[in-house]
């Protein structure tokens, strides 16, 4: 099994777990939470066990930052759906690995009670495929925001609007992996 869990990102001169919005939380450091190496600028990345990070946090973390931030919310290491927001409320989403991504959407279609026989129907297929069209179709505003969010961020994004778009279409075994990626081509410095 992979990572399942948030890596939530932002800037700070001091650790991230630090927020006053973690004071209710308080995760064991090393064992629910660990910070990666920072990157300059005082770019941080904290990867949080599943069930600390609540969505309604990221506006918080935004505040205490006075920065923009972004976390992602990964599943089993096979998908993560990446969420951004800056101190004027603009906020971006995007999927990494969208074929996974697109699998969890999915239900049992009615009268298919075993998931095996389900995922292996021509039906689950095809529903599959409608909604990975769908996440592809995203894909375009997906990575203009993203661009947007980085230059908020005070990053001056070099990279081209579709080199943003292959990466969002870009398949890893590890979207923590892809979410690393994502940052270092948005022009985020890289750590050491």
């Amino acid at each position: 099994m992979g990572f399942s869990g948030h890596l939530v990102f932002a800037r700070s001169q001091r650790p991230l777990l630090e927020a006053p919005l973690f004071t209710d939380i308080a995760p064991e450091p090393g064992d629910e939470a660990h910070e990666w190496p920072i990157r300059p600028g005082g770019w941080r990345t904290l990867q949080l066990e599943a069930g600390i990070w609540e969505y309604e946090m990221l506006s918080g973390l935004v505040e205490w930052t006075g920065a923009p931030a972004c976390v992602a919310q990964v599943t089993d290491s096979g998908t993560a759906l990446v969420t951004g927001l800056d101190p004027e409320r603009h906020h971006w989403h995007a999927w990494l690995n969208p074929d996974n991504a697109a699998s969890t959407f999915l239900k049992s279609a009615a009268g298919m009670d075993d998931d095996g026989v389900w995922n292996n129907s021509p039906e689950y297929e095809e529903a599959r495929a409608r909604k990975r069209a769908e996440l592809d179709a995203e894909i375009p505003a997906n990575a203009a925001r993203a661009l947007a969010w980085a230059t908020a961020a005070g990053v001056r994004a070099t990279a081209e609007q579709h080199h943003i778009e292959e990466l969002l279409r870009t398949h890893t075994p590890f979207a923590e992996d892809l979410f690393a990626s994502l940052l270092d081509e948005l022009d985020f410095p890289e750590a050491a």
